[in-house]
């Protein structure tokens, strides 16, 4: 900016490239007390008729329970997850289910060109579905040709971080970028009343990439997890307004695309060995949904001046707290020993209520005791070495009943369970008790080599 004219500018050094600008009078008196004044608008109450929000259904039921029941009109969804976990397969399936409905569907890739989303296509056997694709990057050009048009029920964008706005000066994928983006689509789902699911990349901690208000701005964040040596993918929602957040839904990954799997506790616990020391089966929740996951434990001697801690799909603080509970509560001398806990099927466990099917798992292995097969164990360990209860047990309790289980070790002031439970309740009031009842199942042959770590 210069005061007085000048032929010249002094940043680029390009000749007649200025413009005058008048600047604007100081506004005073009357119209400036009118300016300051807001609208007035009216306030209501709590009470009063709330309406029944539609929802646009996929038919694919995991994901209708993760969205909490079908897409919201006018709705945004975030989705992310690591590169080739299976996230334009499963949106490529949900375009094709609701386009079957009768439902107006638009794919736009960012990333892909027309002809590999058709060999996707053709790969799951959807090419007779009427999904239009388009591959194009340009937030005006989109909006502007689905504006031409009936609006659609579904819009899927992959990805955001493609996405650019020529009224944005920023490269593509920046943040500024990217949030410009997401606002423009964000204003168009809610003008038009379309669902709109942006996929987004995720980083090496597994955040979505790019600014975290985008997250505050859709209505909804869904990760799609799982480990490339599982078959199993697990659809999150950590964020929505128009359901429960928490709530999962269990895929299985196949050579025509993503299966459905309505019991996902038979299929976590399938294959699991009866009859080996350190193995605990857990009886969780994730969101509404009850679900039975073995927890696998591996104790053993360490050569090492500093023991390993080695944890998947558990939190590893928890297991700390869980090893020193254990040996300043229990009585137990894990100091000199490597110590591994692994969540079987890829599942990563959240809940505290997995505190004592890990030191079930601990202890057993430690021991050389294998734990009965035909039982489940749940509750939190304070550090005074108390169990504690937890919520939702006849949730829990139902579940592994319904798979066959007998016998639920438990908090010995567990709530909410009558007399009617569907299999017979072993109560722990003091993780001591546990330690004391995995030792007396210990092999007499190995009493003796064990009684140094084990004897309290």
């Amino acid at each position: 900016m210069h005061t007085r004219w000048q032929g010249k500018c002094d940043a680029c050094g390009a000749w007649n490239s200025l413009s005058q600008e008048s600047a604007a009078a100081p506004v005073t008196g009357a119209k400036a007390s009118a300016r300051g004044k807001g609208r007035v608008f009216a306030l209501e109450g709590l009470a009063g008729a709330s309406l029944e929000t539609p929802r646009l259904v996929s038919g694919i039921a995991e994901l209708d329970r993760v969205t909490g029941g079908g897409f919201v009109p006018g709705s945004v969804i975030l989705i992310g997850g690591d590169p080739g976990i299976g996230k334009s397969t499963l949106l490529t399936q949900t375009c094709a289910a609701l386009a079957g409905r009768g439902s107006r569907v638009v794919y736009i890739s960012g990333e892909e060109a027309v002809a590999q989303v058709r060999l996707r296509a053709e790969r799951l056997g959807l090419t007779k579905m009427p999904v239009e694709l388009a591959a194009e990057t340009n937030v005006e050009d989109i909006i502007a040709t689905l504006s031409a048009g009936p609006p659609p029920g579904l819009l899927v964008i992959d990805s955001i971080q493609t996405m650019w706005s020529s009224a944005i000066e920023a490269a593509p994928g920046t943040v500024t970028q990217v949030r410009g983006s997401a606002q423009s689509l964000i204003r168009f789902a809610k003008t038009t009343g379309a669902s709109v699911i942006l996929v987004g990349h995720v980083t090496k901690d597994g955040q979505i990439a790019g600014p975290r208000v985008v997250e505050h701005m859709v209505d909804a964040v869904v990760s799609f997890e799982g480990d490339s040596g599982h078959h199993f993918r697990i659809l999150r929602a950590v964020k929505n307004r128009f359901g429960p957040t928490d709530e999962i839904g269990v895929f299985e990954m196949t050579g025509h695309g993503l299966a459905e799997v309505a019991n996902p506790s038979a299929l976590f616990l399938a294959g699991r060995d009866l009859s080996a020391p350190g193995a605990a089966v857990f009886a969780g929740m994730e969101g509404t949904r009850p679900l039975l996951v073995e927890i696998q434990a591996l104790v053993a001697p360490s050569s090492l001046g500093t023991p390993r801690r080695a944890v998947v799909g558990w939190d590893p603080a928890r297991l700390s707290m869980v090893l020193a509970v254990l040996e300043a509560r229990g009585g137990l001398k894990l100091g000199q020993h490597d110590v591994y806990l692994n969540v079987a099927g890829g599942l990563r466990v959240n809940e505290p209520a997995a505190d004592l099917a890990a030191a079930a798992a601990l202890v057993s292995s430690l021991a050389g005791a294998p734990l009965s097969p035909e039982s489940v164990y749940f509750g939190e360990i304070g550090l005074s070495g108390a169990v504690r209860p937890v919520a939702q047990a006849p949730a829990r309790l139902k579940e592994a009943g319904k798979l066959g289980f007998a016998r639920a070790i438990v908090p010995a002031n567990l709530k909410d369970v009558t007399d009617g439970a569907p299999l017979a309740l072993s109560s722990m009031s003091h993780i001591a008790d546990l330690v004391a009842a995995i030792a007396a199942q210990r092999p007499q042959a190995g009493r003796e080599r064990r009684a140094a770590s084990l004897d309290r």
